[in-house]
């Protein structure tokens, strides 16, 4: 196949030619140069992506390792906590703490839409000794598609006087979706680096609150490679990272940076997803008009997060439609994480379409042509004026 091969799946998201040519270099000195003497802007610009003025830190891991730092800063061994799950990441991020010794209560809400912040709060007002110690929750569920309203979760906290942390998975939504750390009264944010900020995998993230670096001091799960102090406070060089730096990540996520927030600028670059997010939905929608195999996996707009979207195509159809594009097309879609296991006939019914990060309208509308021609080629029923939906969605401010 000739031409380009595109990824559109939610995660690794597409690299930019100029983060990919910064990291394009020999190993430099980690002792002093240019990578030492960046650290301290490049701390305070990783704030600026959670817009919070408190703390960060970072580890070479994929989310999933990010996940587990965040564990073993905010816990002790059986200390309680209640997870508000809307997809698999959310299981995930739960079983996660409990392999590490945590006793974690899950709210399962579903997989097909937000959870209801009531909800919430009833069981924080039912915890009268308030031995709940953290308030988990995914912002967008990388699976589902789900998106949480963090601003009502933190209301819901305070709704219910409850004095929990509040610890947000944001791996899927960061530099996608908005998310304002400190205003929203977040005490704890997960995140990595290969999907919203454009980079390889890799790299994972913590910003942590004032709160939440004292009242956690001293957790018997907090481990020399994963303690968040030395980390945030940098002061050798090494200490950022636990070792021996992740050098030509480092030199990545610079110009990754540059580019969100000094080039785009972290509002230009919400308001693009928002953008791009509305167009596929709009294709999704013209796609199932008259046919109820087809359908987006959440009904409200509003509980859809911005960086990838869940959809149903009923029958086996997503299945052979991902085959088809990939061999076709070169598009490479989603598969349908957690709707059903692997070996279930279901399991070929879902498919995911990431727009996240480094991606524009002729990307997503590239993909967008592509599964039409798919749907077409594999005469799969479908409605019409799809691609034309998405432009038109597109081009609404």
């Amino acid at each position: 196949m000739t031409g380009r091969t595109y990824l559109a799946i939610p995660g690794p998201s597409v690299v930019p030619d100029r983060v990919l040519n910064a990291m394009h270099r020999a190993a430099p000195n980690i002792y002093e140069g240019d990578v030492v003497a960046m650290m301290d802007q490049l701390m305070a610009d990783l704030k600026r992506v959670a817009v919070t003025s408190q703390n960060a830190a970072i580890y070479i891991a994929n989310g999933h390792g990010a996940w587990e730092a965040g564990n073993a800063n905010l816990f002790s061994r059986g200390d309680k906590a209640l997870l508000v799950a809307t997809g698999l990441f959310g299981m995930s991020w739960a079983n996660s703490a409990i392999r590490m010794g945590v006793d974690v209560e899950i709210l399962d809400c579903g997989k097909s839409g937000a959870a209801d912040p009531a909800r919430v709060a009833e069981r924080l007002r039912a915890d009268k000794a308030h031995e709940f110690k953290v308030v988990m929750v995914t912002h967008v569920d990388t699976a589902s598609s789900a998106k949480n309203d963090i601003r009502a979760m933190r209301k819901a906290l305070d709704d219910a006087g409850h004095p929990a942390l509040f610890a947000v998975d944001a791996v899927a939504s960061l530099g996608c979706d908005e998310l304002r750390m400190d205003e929203w009264g977040v005490d704890v944010v997960v995140g990595a680096s290969q999907k919203g900020l454009m980079m390889p995998p890799g790299l994972g993230f913590l910003w942590f609150s004032d709160k939440a670096r004292k009242r956690t001091a001293g957790g018997d799960l907090r481990t020399p490679y994963w303690d968040w102090e030395p980390r945030t406070v940098g002061a050798e060089f090494w200490q950022y990272f636990g070792g021996t730096a992740p050098t030509q990540h480092l030199f990545g996520m610079r110009e990754a940076l540059t580019m969100i927030l000094d080039e785009e600028g972290l509002e230009n670059v919400w308001t693009r997803h928002s953008r791009l997010a509305r167009a596929v939905w709009a294709a999704v929608d013209a796609w199932a008009a008259g046919n109820p195999d087809i359908g987006l996996n959440i009904a409200s707009p509003t509980a859809r997060g911005h960086s990838v979207t869940a959809a149903r195509l009923a029958s086996g159809g997503a299945g052979r439609l991902r085959s088809w594009l990939e061999k076709e097309t070169g598009v490479t879609l989603g598969i349908g994480l957690g709707m059903a296991m692997a070996h279930e006939p279901a399991y070929a019914d879902f498919f995911r379409i990431g727009h996240m990060g480094h991606v524009n309208a002729h990307m997503v509308l590239g993909v967008l042509a592509s599964i039409e021609a798919g749907l077409t080629a594999l005469d799969i029923a479908h409605g019409g004026g799809a691609v034309e939906a998405a432009a038109a969605a597109f081009a609404r401010p």
